[in-house]
């Protein structure tokens, strides 16, 4: 780990990468520990990123040290990488029907808030769950109250840590398909956690908003406001899209290269309500440089850069 260390410090750019009024940055891979996501953004031009505290796929969580801890917040705030945003593990499903399956997921959700509050993480993104074997609405009610219950004697507030609801392309049995049910489960949880949103732009189209028309885009975003509320948005997924609109597929593309195209991205990026936003792209990496070259695509959008 301490070798791989040493080759991203040698390989970072001399000079600070051109940064933008928005925070833009990536889904960032912390193979041989958190704290090397950290350089590993730095180096793509980033002031923003996402990590995943422990394998996306695993029960198993990952045990982060003091010293990891440590060296992510000395990095981060050298490099003014803010804020940090995780992703929940893919498996955790807080809406399932299993009581075992429930506990199981209740139990990792846990893990990852208090991962992200040891990493001083200022935003946990969570997918709302698939209802399968009961009904969308005992679903939301069930997730809503697991989050309570997973984070009951954590201090989110103090840490400085909010949970998201992102939304989803509205599969079958999926929670999130719409702004309600996000919002619902926003509403169900005031009070008891910080709570918030993160809108994907890939599962918005693929979910049957059109995103893609100038006032298409501007009626979605009204809708947006209207039930979640724009200043509850506080991280953007941004992904181009590769299936058509209402497909219900979740399948990102890199920057301008889908079916949304680099216009919708410009307008958000400068959208002023959306200014306190963070700006992710989580596009698929074909090959070596895709990962920058989507942060820039989104980079060179922001007016006046």
């Amino acid at each position: 780990m301490a070798r791989e260390q040493d080759i991203l410090k040698r390989s970072a750019p001399k000079r600070p990468p051109r940064l933008t009024s928005r925070r833009i940055g990536s889904h960032t891979s912390s193979a041989g520990g958190v704290q090397n996501a950290a350089e590993r953004a730095y180096r793509l031009g980033c002031n923003t990123f996402q990590i995943f505290s422990s394998s996306p796929r695993q029960w198993a969580p990952y045990e982060l040290g003091e010293l990891q801890c440590a060296e992510m917040n000395r990095l981060r705030a050298g490099y003014d990488l803010k804020p940090l945003v995780i992703h929940t593990n893919y498996l955790v499903n807080l809406a399932s029907s299993s009581e075992t399956f429930l506990q199981k997921s209740m139990k990792a959700f846990r893990g990852e808030v208090e991962r992200a509050l040891a990493l001083c993480a200022g935003y946990l993104v969570l997918h709302p769950g698939s209802f399968r074997g009961s009904d969308r609405e005992q679903g939301l009610v069930r997730t809503a109250a697991a989050i309570a219950a997973s984070t009951q004697g954590l201090d989110l507030a103090k840490g400085g840590l909010t949970i998201l609801i992102e939304n989803t392309a509205g599969a079958e049995f999926s929670l999130g398909g719409s702004f309600e049910q996000v919002a619902e489960i926003l509403e169900r949880l005031r009070g008891a956690v910080p709570v918030g949103a993160c809108i994907d732009t890939c599962h918005t189209h693929a979910a049957g908003y059109d995103i893609v028309s100038e006032e298409g885009l501007y009626v979605t975003l009204q809708h947006l406001d209207a039930t979640v509320g724009l200043n509850h948005v506080k991280v953007w997924h941004c992904n181009d899209a590769k299936a058509a609109r209402g497909s219900k597929l979740d399948r990102h593309q890199q920057i301008g290269k889908g079916m949304i195209g680099k216009e919708t991205f410009r307008v958000l990026l400068n959208d002023l309500r959306l200014a306190h936003a963070a700006f992710i792209a989580e596009t698929p990496i074909e090959k070596p440089g895709d990962d920058r070259r989507n942060v820039d695509a989104l980079k060179k959008l922001v007016a006046g850069t």
